[in-house]
């Protein structure tokens, strides 16, 4: 099991209300990292919902690219920019997805959430 130091940390940095990475405002007091666990949270309980995993997760991971490598990023974009343009079905879409993760050797960054190079974007 992994200690609680090396597992991923994908809050966002906050600064006057607004998210560094994506811009969006606090909502009631919640960060864009905070807000995007409640859908993740709803989808669990809804089996269509669940169907928009991929894109929930991935509209989330290209807002916010430093909590990736640039090699899972960039795979992101490209998956997510295939599906789009095919209208590939969510089977399709994960399966692919799966299979493109097993040709990297890791997609989350390793580095910890205030070491991280970051996009500020206003």
């Amino acid at each position: 099991m992994e200690e609680l130091s090396s597992m991923v940390d994908n809050n966002t940095i906050m600064d006057l209300g607004k998210c560094i990475e994506c811009g969006a405002k606090e909502t009631d007091g919640f960060s864009c990292y905070e807000m995007f666990q409640f859908p993740l949270i709803w989808e669990h309980n809804d089996p269509e919902l669940y169907a928009l995993h991929f894109w929930l997760v991935s509209c989330y991971m290209i807002q916010h690219p430093s909590n990736y490598t640039e090699e899972g990023y960039k795979l992101m974009v490209s998956l997510f920019t295939e599906a789009y343009d095919n209208e590939w079905p969510a089977q399709y879409i994960l399966r692919k997805n799966r299979d493109l993760n097993t040709k990297i050797d890791k997609i989350t960054n390793p580095l910890p959430n205030d070491k991280r190079k970051r996009i500020y974007r206003s």
